[in-house]
């Protein structure tokens, strides 16, 4: 079969034509439970459980490809090995493109892969996310971008709504269908030569998935691409624009060909299609049925095995990926700077979100401000006066670090984008890591400014304006390395639940081998290292050499008996075990927390 050519100003492979191919492949995974005294003591093999078995198959340029039937059939499965998105390590045989074996890495960038559920921006406009995944994965410029993204509204049939947000479920702004088609339009920007989708009319009206299937088989006949899709319950319009149809049940590999192909079998097995349902819909349906009759058949039915086995066809020219150079479409300097443009995007947009830190900060000011002022303006001299500006720091630390907890949702969320992305070349984790800081940091700032500003001078702090620059350098570090410690947990937590309990407990464990509870001498040796981990430790410390340490701190008295001085500021730092040095020497570890989230991420990227 002779492909149709095609010349293609974009990146991405377009111009390529891929065949992918499998020989008996096969995917199974540990079964979980069974017999408890046998997986102890390693007596039997663990038994397995067979997700696919000798899958044999194919997929052209130039055709759909649809893969179908029941729940548990392990449809998905098989999309996302032929995507590369499953170590080729866990499969038995080999996934061929064109007759070579998959390059996992370097296939996912020329292809496009889709997931049933979004992964979208809800803040962006349907046009700022085509444009900002075509700057992402396209070489040319910003000027190709905007081109082809105006070419790729006009195809997916999205220009009425090319300025319309693309909303969340709470608040839709764009319907089913349109979000759907902006989804494989994030994936097809970069112009792909294979293109893979997970279930693309589920959920979808009759009108809106017979939109998406014929946008599908316009891409396949008129630009000779290799589509790969699963379906559940396709209606007949839908069906015949299908060219291929592999027919899955438990793992098994029932049908490998056309629909009449189906129909045919269907009838030599002795089955009669009632009227008004669709082919695939009845094979779906006698799917066991089938597997028994094939199992009897198989050697006596010739033209049923013939369709199993992969077609006789001339091999389309091989395209080595070695040798065509897929490297990322930016230099990190530009990826950083596209990704920081996006981010402050969602920030600015993100109105909840800016307008609650805010007032969350200056309340916390007033109040707190408020508590402390009469108890540390009190010049007793039969107080002990330094007792309540150290409870102060240690709370204010509770609220600075807990603060940024509601965060956690929003990093889960971008965390799908982000490893969808990476996964794709689209950029480097190093340039997300980047660009987030960037964004974060004057936005923490006038937050922590927020805060410190009016609880600083209501508490009655030491009253000198290097003590209030460093004491809110230090609450924006806080700050900082607070939401970094959450971006972190984002990255390794499954849900929101688990890392909203692994987070509190942490954070409560930091606080109580913090110094403030127990001093580092009375803590047993065996839990020392919390201490040294502990996030509230140094800039807890950094809080207390700024108010009683220095030249001033000689000679301020906290505590006096019988009109007598009894504890100056620098006896106090010795009696916590503190030195002058240590008030710039601590915030070093606030950094720590950064690049934890960057190996994090990148890690989990990797995965």
């Amino acid at each position: 079969m002779e492909l149709p050519t095609k010349n293609s100003e974009y990146s991405g492979g377009g111009s390529l034509r891929f065949r992918i191919r499998t020989e008996k492949l096969s995917y199974k995974l540990p079964k979980r439970g069974g017999d408890e005294y046998n997986w102890l003591f390693q007596r039997e093999v663990i038994p397995t459980t067979y997700i696919l078995k000798n899958i044999t198959c194919e997929a052209k340029a130039g055709e759909i490809t649809a893969i179908a039937g029941p729940s548990g059939a392990g449809k998905t499965t098989l999309l996302e090995i032929l995507a590369g998105m499953i170590p080729l390590k866990r499969v038995t045989s080999h996934v061929l493109v064109n007759e070579q074996p998959m390059n996992a890495k370097k296939f996912r960038r020329v292809s496009g892969y889709v997931t049933q559920d979004e992964a979208l921006f809800p803040h962006l406009t349907v046009e700022e996310t085509l444009m900002y995944s075509a700057r992402l994965r396209m070489h040319g410029g910003v000027e190709k971008a905007i081109s082809r993204v105006k070419e790729l509204l006009k195809e997916l049939g999205l220009e009425h709504v090319a300025d319309a947000r693309i909303g969340s479920e709470l608040n839709r702004r764009i319907s089913g269908g349109e979000k759907r088609r902006v989804s494989i339009g994030v994936d097809l920007v970069h112009d792909p030569a294979v293109l893979l989708l997970d279930e693309p009319t589920s959920g979808l009206d009759s009108a809106s998935a017979l939109h998406v299937a014929l946008l599908l088989k316009s891409m396949a006949s008129k630009q000779g691409k290799t589509v790969l899709l699963t379906i559940h319950q396709p209606g007949f319009r839908i069906l015949q624009l299908f060219d291929q149809i592999l027919l899955l049940s438990n793992g098994n590999l029932l049908h490998h060909g056309s629909l009449s192909q189906l129909e045919q079998r269907l009838s030599f097995a002795g089955y009669t299609i009632p009227r008004h349902v669709n082919v695939l819909e009845f094979a779906i349906e006698v799917t066991e049925a089938l597997v028994i009759n094939v199992e009897e058949s198989e050697v006596e039915d010739s033209e049923v095995e013939e369709q199993c086995e992969l077609p006789r066809t001339n091999s389309i020219p091989s395209d080595n990926l070695e040798e065509n150079k897929i490297l990322y479409a930016n230099p990190p300097l530009t990826e950083v700077l596209i990704l920081t443009q996006r981010f402050s995007n969602n920030i600015c947009r993100t109105k909840q979100l800016f307008v609650a830190r805010i007032i969350q900060a200056l309340l916390a000011g007033f109040v707190l401000g408020t508590i402390f002022m009469k108890s540390t303006h009190d010049h007793d001299p039969r107080r002990v006066i330094f007792q309540t500006p150290v409870g102060f720091f240690a709370f204010s630390l509770t609220f600075l670090l807990s603060s940024t907890t509601e965060g956690l949702p929003i990093y889960l969320q971008e965390r799908r984008i982000l490893m969808r992305e990476t996964s794709r070349g689209a950029y480097r984790v190093s340039s997300y890591v980047i660009s987030n800081t960037l964004v974060f940091l004057p936005f923490l700032l006038a937050i922590a400014l927020l805060y410190t500003i009016p609880v600083y001078w209501l508490v009655g702090l030491r009253r000198e304006v290097d003590g209030f620059l460093y004491f809110s350098l230090v609450v924006w570090m806080v700050i900082l390395m607070s939401n970094s410690f959450v971006a972190c947990f984002s990255a390794l937590v499954p849900n929101f639940l688990t890392g909203t309990t692994i987070v509190a407990g942490l954070m409560g464990s930091f606080f109580l081998f913090s110094g403030y509870f127990i001093s580092e001498e009375d803590i047993p040796r065996y839990w020392i290292f919390m201490h040294y981990l502990s996030l509230f430790k140094y800039p807890f410390e950094c809080f207390i050499i700024n108010e009683y340490g220095g030249e001033k701190g000689r000679h301020r008295c906290l505590a006096s008996l019988g009109g007598q001085c009894i504890l100056y500021g620098d006896k106090f730092l010795v009696q916590k075990g503190l030195k002058q040095s240590q008030k710039w020497s601590n915030l070093d570890s606030g950094f720590l927390p950064i690049m934890k989230q960057d190996k994090s991420l990148e890690f989990t990227s990797e995965q």
